[in-house]
């Protein structure tokens, strides 16, 4: 049996992200990023499912890659609060796949 897939509604902070499907909203200017774990490109962005809307975090050549309208699956991400707000990342180890329109419903 598969189980049911992951939402908005489930997220919650701190714990991992199996596979989210969602639609991006914005994207917001991208900017480098300097760090003891991460130096690169990131960017901000925002995204629905039909349970609500999460904060997203844009690594690398997802920042070029993703934009407003696109269907995405987040899998084996992370989700952390931020300003009380949910935010969703691949983290380290986690990808983002550009999805089919109709997959995301």
């Amino acid at each position: 049996m598969v189980p049911p897939k992951m939402t908005i509604a489930d997220l919650e902070p701190d714990r991992p992200v199996m596979d989210l499907d969602l639609v991006v909203l914005r994207r917001y200017p991208a900017r480098n990023v300097v760090g003891r774990k991460y130096s690169g490109l990131m960017a901000a962005a925002c995204a629905r499912d039909r349970s609500g809307v999460v904060g997203l975090l844009l690594w690398g050549d997802d920042v070029h890659r993703i934009r407003p309208g696109h269907a995405i699956r987040v899998e084996r991400g992370w989700c952390r609060a931020r300003d009380g707000a949910l935010v969703v990342s691949t983290g380290k180890h986690g990808r983002l796949r550009l999805m089919e329109p109709s997959t995301t419903r």
